[in-house]
Protein backbone atom coordinates (compact mmCIF):
# COMPACT_ATOMS: atom_id res chain seq x y z
CA UNK A 1 0.00 0.00 0.00
CA UNK A 2 1.09 3.65 -0.59
CA UNK A 3 2.13 5.45 2.19
CA UNK A 4 -0.52 7.92 1.76
CA UNK A 5 -3.02 4.97 1.06
CA UNK A 6 -1.89 3.95 4.83
CA UNK A 7 -2.01 6.63 6.75
CA UNK A 8 -5.50 7.75 5.76
CA UNK A 9 -6.29 4.24 7.66
CA UNK A 10 -7.54 5.77 11.32
CA UNK A 11 -7.36 2.38 13.10
CA UNK A 12 -5.33 -0.72 14.11
CA UNK A 13 -4.52 -2.03 10.86
CA UNK A 14 -3.93 -5.72 12.40
CA UNK A 15 -6.86 -5.27 13.96
CA UNK A 16 -9.02 -4.80 10.67
CA UNK A 17 -6.66 -6.99 8.68
CA UNK A 18 -7.87 -9.67 11.10
CA UNK A 19 -11.39 -8.85 10.91
CA UNK A 20 -11.34 -9.09 7.12
CA UNK A 21 -9.55 -12.32 7.42
CA UNK A 22 -12.59 -14.02 9.34
CA UNK A 23 -14.75 -12.53 6.60
CA UNK A 24 -12.42 -13.71 4.02
CA UNK A 25 -12.90 -17.26 5.49
CA UNK A 26 -16.45 -16.90 5.63
CA UNK A 27 -16.83 -15.96 1.88
CA UNK A 28 -14.72 -19.19 0.79
CA UNK A 29 -16.97 -21.19 3.09
CA UNK A 30 -19.61 -19.61 1.67
CA UNK A 31 -18.89 -20.39 -2.13
CA UNK A 32 -18.42 -24.26 -1.47
CA UNK A 33 -21.67 -24.40 0.69
CA UNK A 34 -23.86 -22.34 -2.72
CA UNK A 35 -21.70 -24.49 -5.16
CA UNK A 36 -21.87 -27.76 -3.63
CA UNK A 37 -25.79 -27.27 -2.68
CA UNK A 38 -26.15 -26.41 -6.33
CA UNK A 39 -24.70 -30.19 -7.80
CA UNK A 40 -26.52 -31.87 -4.92
CA UNK A 41 -29.46 -30.33 -4.60
CA UNK A 42 -33.29 -32.14 -5.44
CA UNK A 43 -36.99 -31.54 -5.04
CA UNK A 44 -39.46 -28.91 -6.45
CA UNK A 45 -38.06 -25.81 -8.02
CA UNK A 46 -34.43 -27.39 -8.37
CA UNK A 47 -33.76 -25.39 -11.73
CA UNK A 48 -34.75 -21.92 -9.88
CA UNK A 49 -33.19 -23.00 -6.58
CA UNK A 50 -29.94 -24.45 -8.54
CA UNK A 51 -29.92 -21.27 -10.73
CA UNK A 52 -29.97 -18.80 -7.60
CA UNK A 53 -27.33 -20.74 -6.03
CA UNK A 54 -24.82 -20.81 -8.34
CA UNK A 55 -25.44 -16.80 -8.97
CA UNK A 56 -24.59 -16.60 -5.16
CA UNK A 57 -21.75 -18.46 -5.31
CA UNK A 58 -20.21 -16.72 -7.95
CA UNK A 59 -20.92 -13.78 -6.00
CA UNK A 60 -19.26 -14.87 -2.79
CA UNK A 61 -16.25 -15.83 -5.02
CA UNK A 62 -16.03 -12.27 -6.21
CA UNK A 63 -16.24 -11.01 -2.24
CA UNK A 64 -13.32 -13.32 -1.65
CA UNK A 65 -11.50 -11.73 -4.36
CA UNK A 66 -12.49 -8.11 -3.21
CA UNK A 67 -11.26 -9.00 0.49
CA UNK A 68 -7.87 -10.39 -0.99
CA UNK A 69 -6.94 -7.37 -2.90
CA UNK A 70 -8.27 -4.79 0.27
CA UNK A 71 -5.83 -7.17 2.54
CA UNK A 72 -2.68 -7.24 0.61
CA UNK A 73 -3.48 -3.37 -0.27
CA UNK A 74 -3.09 -2.88 3.60
CA UNK A 75 0.41 -5.05 3.91
CA UNK A 76 -1.42 -7.96 5.01
CA UNK A 77 -1.53 -11.85 4.79
CA UNK A 78 -4.78 -13.20 3.14
CA UNK A 79 -5.23 -16.52 4.89
CA UNK A 80 -3.40 -18.53 3.35
CA UNK A 81 -4.76 -22.72 3.81
CA UNK A 82 -8.48 -24.25 3.74
CA UNK A 83 -7.25 -25.38 6.99
CA UNK A 84 -7.91 -21.74 8.32
CA UNK A 85 -10.86 -21.00 7.08
CA UNK A 86 -12.21 -22.97 10.08
CA UNK A 87 -10.18 -21.20 12.41
CA UNK A 88 -11.35 -17.81 11.74
CA UNK A 89 -14.84 -17.97 10.43
CA UNK A 90 -17.86 -16.56 11.47
CA UNK A 91 -20.28 -18.12 10.32
CA UNK A 92 -19.16 -21.68 9.75
CA UNK A 93 -19.97 -24.03 7.09
CA UNK A 94 -23.02 -25.99 7.20
CA UNK A 95 -22.40 -29.22 4.79
CA UNK A 96 -25.56 -29.99 2.64
CA UNK A 97 -26.00 -33.36 3.95
CA UNK A 98 -29.90 -33.11 3.16
CA UNK A 99 -30.01 -32.42 -0.23
CA UNK A 100 -33.68 -31.03 -0.16
CA UNK A 101 -34.02 -27.62 -2.20
CA UNK A 102 -36.26 -26.48 0.92
CA UNK A 103 -33.73 -27.36 3.47
CA UNK A 104 -30.91 -25.53 0.98
CA UNK A 105 -32.59 -22.78 1.08
CA UNK A 106 -33.06 -22.90 5.06
CA UNK A 107 -29.33 -23.37 5.64
CA UNK A 108 -28.50 -20.75 2.94
CA UNK A 109 -30.75 -17.76 4.67
CA UNK A 110 -28.64 -18.78 7.89
CA UNK A 111 -26.02 -18.04 5.97
CA UNK A 112 -26.62 -14.47 4.50
CA UNK A 113 -28.19 -13.67 7.98
CA UNK A 114 -24.88 -14.55 9.83
CA UNK A 115 -23.20 -12.32 6.47
CA UNK A 116 -25.14 -9.89 6.96
CA UNK A 117 -24.45 -9.45 11.20
CA UNK A 118 -20.92 -9.65 10.32
CA UNK A 119 -20.53 -6.82 7.37
CA UNK A 120 -23.09 -4.44 9.46
CA UNK A 121 -20.67 -4.68 12.28
CA UNK A 122 -17.81 -4.55 10.07
CA UNK A 123 -19.32 -1.32 8.85
CA UNK A 124 -19.80 0.41 12.10
CA UNK A 125 -16.07 -0.59 12.67
CA UNK A 126 -14.47 1.21 9.39
CA UNK A 127 -16.65 4.19 9.00
CA UNK A 128 -15.46 7.42 9.38
CA UNK A 129 -12.06 5.45 9.83
CA UNK A 130 -11.01 3.52 6.97
CA UNK A 131 -13.39 5.17 3.65
CA UNK A 132 -11.69 2.43 0.90
CA UNK A 133 -12.74 -0.92 3.54
CA UNK A 134 -15.99 1.17 4.30
CA UNK A 135 -17.31 1.55 0.74
CA UNK A 136 -16.61 -2.18 -0.05
CA UNK A 137 -18.09 -3.34 2.97
CA UNK A 138 -21.11 -1.35 2.18
CA UNK A 139 -20.83 -3.07 -1.49
CA UNK A 140 -20.70 -6.76 0.20
CA UNK A 141 -23.26 -5.80 2.95
CA UNK A 142 -25.73 -5.33 0.04
CA UNK A 143 -25.15 -7.98 -2.12
CA UNK A 144 -25.82 -10.28 1.36
CA UNK A 145 -28.93 -8.34 1.83
CA UNK A 146 -29.95 -9.28 -2.07
CA UNK A 147 -28.91 -12.60 -1.35
CA UNK A 148 -31.27 -13.14 1.70
CA UNK A 149 -34.08 -11.66 0.16
CA UNK A 150 -33.40 -13.89 -2.68
CA UNK A 151 -33.52 -17.32 -1.17
CA UNK A 152 -36.47 -16.19 1.19
CA UNK A 153 -38.81 -15.37 -1.87
CA UNK A 154 -37.82 -19.13 -3.13
CA UNK A 155 -38.74 -20.12 0.03
CA UNK A 156 -41.72 -18.44 0.15
CA UNK A 157 -42.80 -19.42 -3.69
CA UNK A 158 -41.68 -23.36 -2.32
CA UNK A 159 -44.40 -23.16 0.44
CA UNK A 160 -46.84 -21.63 -1.82
CA UNK A 161 -47.24 -24.70 -4.07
Amino acid sequence: MGTIGKEIVGMDVNVLVKELNKALADEWLAYYQYWIGAKVAKGPMRGAVVAELVEHANEELEHAGMLVERILQLDGTPVLSPEDWYKVTNCGYEAPSDSKVKTLLEQNIKGEQCAIDVYQKLSTMVKDKDPITYQMVLEILADEVEHEEDLEALLEDMQLM
